[in-house]
């Protein structure tokens, strides 16, 4: 089987950012053993039911995993690299934030184990750090940055764009200064109003206007043009890296494959007996923890797939990718053939426009389709 990618979240923050949906909590006190001890339980089921699986990736996100501390990192990747097979060039990632408690940590991550660290960076703008909601400054971002690149054999950070009154020539700088800090990876986001947020009820209310149509695409086309002329390609509709230099775990699954996560709220997608399992932990953290005490693990839902919902899935990940999909591996992976997961007059009508073709036997999405990706994929999928 392909290598497994491990999930393993951390649901803690020290404050919640406007535009955030993840499973993130803030709290005054926290039970850093108990939780540690909780995904170390979680981890140890997982190696018992999947046995010594190749282990491609171990990504630690959440919340805020860099507020862990190392020991407990170490310890976890101890445990994975016991209960699994690791690959010799196992990549090991660790979401961390720039500010200077976290920062100061960076070569105590490195010491155990983690090798490529993807920072929370989000803007270098004074203004939009604020807009943003966090807690470091754009001179704790570059000092972060220029720190990690001495320690880490890989890096990543995030930025985020398309923010309200923003314009292209503002955006075109702000890119061109975090290039020159770049390693060898950058996510690149649009921002988007998400459900249940604090920027959703802003946006309700009309106090946040987001660019929209042609100057939201304009945006995304200076990005990928920014990238590219750094070395930097988009392999995925919001990533961008040097060539061999792709999150190996973030391709686990736009490719669908198999991935294990562990921590509150986390997903997975497993082959177990024969089928492909939808798995899903608990989201609240303090009830994840008391499940796993109780059950050995926090699982509130494990449901098989059918070849519908598995084809659905991996075409909604797969055009994503800037490789595309290939239809021989779509249908050993879904049990279904990629030509009926399509309506062929809306691909016939998404090739007519530009947006989608076949290159090298693969479907791929061209750039005018990544554009509409979202409304495209809707259509597209049956």
């Amino acid at each position: 089987m392909p290598p497994l990618a491990l999930y393993i979240h951390w649901p803690f923050c020290l404050a919640k950012c406007p535009y955030c949906d993840f499973n993130s909590h803030v709290r005054e006190r926290i039970d850093a053993a108990g939780f540690i001890a909780a995904l170390r339980a979680e981890l140890a089921f997982e190696g018992a039911r999947l046995g010594r699986r190749p282990l491609g990736s171990i990504f630690f996100g959440g919340g805020t995993p860099s507020l862990m501390a190392p020991a407990d990192v170490a310890a976890l990747i101890a445990d994975a690299r016991r209960v699994f097979a690791p690959r010799d060039d196992l990549e090991i990632t660790l979401e961390a934030n720039p500010t200077s408690v976290e920062a100061g940590k960076l070569a105590d991550f490195r010491a155990a184990g983690v090798n490529r660290l993807s920072l929370g960076v989000q803007s270098l703008d004074p203004a939009a750090l604020a807009f943003l909601g966090r807690r470091h400054s754009a001179g704790q971002a570059i000092a972060a940055l220029e720190s990690a690149r001495r320690i880490f054999p890989r890096l990543s950070f995030d930025l985020i764009y398309a923010r309200p009154g923003q314009t292209l020539p503002a955006w075109r700088a702000e890119l061109r200064a975090a290039l020159a800090l770049a390693a060898d990876h950058l996510s690149l986001y649009q921002l988007t109003i998400e459900p249940g947020t604090a920027f959703a009820t802003a946006h309700a209310r009309g106090e946040i206007v987001l660019p929209e149509g042609e100057e939201a695409a304009a945006l995304y086309e200076a990005t990928g043009a920014e990238a590219a002329g750094a070395g930097l390609l988009p392999y995925e509709v919001s990533n961008y890296a040097r060539p061999g230099a792709e999150s190996r775990h973030n391709l686990a699954y736009w490719r669908y494959g198999d991935y294990a996560g562990i921590g509150p709220g986390a997903h997975g997608r497993l082959t177990l007996r024969g089928e492909i399992v939808a798995t899903r932990r608990h989201r609240a953290p303090e009830i994840w923890a008391e499940r796993v005490g109780r059950f050995g693990h926090g699982s509130v839902a494990e449901t098989p797939l059918s070849p519908l919902e598995r084809g659905r899935e991996m075409l909604l990940m797969g055009l994503r990718l800037a490789e595309g999909l290939d239809p021989a591996g779509f249908a050993r992976r879904t049990g279904r053939p990629l030509a009926e997961a399509i309506d062929a007059e809306i691909l016939r009508q998404a090739e007519a426009a530009g947006y989608l073709a076949w290159e090298g036997g693969r479907l791929v999405a061209l750039p005018a389709g990544r554009l509409r990706l979202d409304a495209l994929l809707a259509a597209l999928c049956r």
